[in-house]
């Protein structure tokens, strides 16, 4: 028994990771996708070395005259979560405005973690599906093989 395919008209698919965001849109029908590029949000990674200025910070114990480092946190971790973050509030505008009825994500696992908390409510009822993969550095006619077929 075959499945239903997943790209339908006019219904947006979001490719993205860390790093890159790609929003397109099936012009096409079920049976012969054409996905169109909408729109792409990119973040340049900067060397952790020019992401913090200085070493980890120090705190004093309040009793003695012991220190300690206080770990900052990976650098590329939050700007990751904060590019995801954009990401999220682009397509938040984007129902918000209309155009989005229909939408499939697709990201590594670990981005769609770090996406799904700053999806709003509005967007989270769009969410036809989620696909686990990482489908940003590969052409449109792969993506649209990829999530047509189950």
């Amino acid at each position: 028994m075959k499945s239903e395919p997943r790209l339908l008209r006019e219904m947006w698919v979001l490719v993205c990771d860390g790093r890159k965001a790609l929003f397109l849109q099936n012009a096409g029908d079920h049976l012969y996708p054409k996905l169109e590029t909408r729109e792409v949000l990119e973040h340049s990674v900067e060397r952790s070395s020019a992401m913090s200025s200085d070493g980890p910070g120090r705190t004093h114990s309040s009793v003695g005259s012991g220190s300690s480092a206080v770990d900052q946190g990976d650098p590329h971790d939050h700007a990751e979560r904060e590019f995801l973050r954009s990401v999220a509030a682009r397509l938040d505008a984007l129902v918000g405005e209309k155009h989005i009825h229909h939408l499939i994500i697709a990201a590594p696992a670990r981005a769609l973690g770090m996406l799904r908390p700053f999806l709003s409510p509005s967007v989270q009822h769009v969410v036809s599906d989620e696909v686990a993969h990482d489908y940003v550095k590969s052409p449109l006619y792969e993506i649209e093989r990829h999530l047509n077929t189950n």
